[in-house]
């Protein structure tokens, strides 16, 4: 037993010990409630459990040696070919492919790469060019295909002499095709094609 500090009175010091861990009834014959003891479960209950949810779950898991890797797998490509190269003045950049929307042969030597060529951030090259690229800016769904450009862009990109990139919210962004929606075929068609 711990030994009890002499302004303690040691009794009363016992008596409250008693009490707070229960062993002593309080006050008009009530004892401390305790909480019910539960059992622990053993070893083979825990293993049978175990395998009774191993055999309830459905889905297996796989076996990892047998799974392709996914950094085999799912590499992706280089970024060079993922990408259209613009260089002029010893300054290079990278933009998305099917983002250089024109481009006139008169500038097709910008479209590769120089010897020695600094890399630049997109906005630092742009800044550097401006007097011959020209930006359109694109909806995500023009740039999706799935709407056309409208018909001043159109327009202003037929009178531009200059290189056009496509951008969204300011930064270059690959415009697929527009997509053609297919015409029923009717009746007539459908003859014709019999003949």
């Amino acid at each position: 037993m711990k030994s009890i500090p002499p302004n303690v009175r040691s009794g009363s010091a016992v008596l409250i010990a008693s009490v707070s861990i229960g062993l002593v009834p309080l006050s008009h014959g009530e004892s401390a409630a305790r909480p019910p003891m539960r059992e622990a479960p053993t070893n083979e209950q825990l293993v049978l459990r175990l395998r009774q949810a191993e055999q309830q779950n459905s889905t297996k898991i796989e076996n990892p040696s047998s799974a392709q890797d996914p950094s085999v797998t799912n590499r992706p490509q280089d970024l060079i070919s993922r990408s259209e190269i613009l260089c002029y003045n010893g300054i290079l950049t990278l933009v998305p492919k099917r983002s250089v929307i024109q481009f006139p042969k008169n500038l097709a030597d910008r479209l590769k790469p120089q010897p020695g060529a600094q890399i630049k951030t997109w906005a630092d090259f742009y800044a550097a060019n401006r007097g011959w690229i020209t930006t359109i800016e694109v909806s995500l769904i023009q740039a999706q295909g799935k709407q056309p450009l409208s018909k001043e862009t159109s327009t202003q990109m037929v009178k531009s002499g200059n290189l056009i990139v496509a951008t969204f919210r300011g930064n270059p962004i690959s415009v697929l095709p527009l997509e053609v929606p297919e015409l029923p075929a009717t009746a007539n068609n459908s003859q014709k094609s019999e003949l």
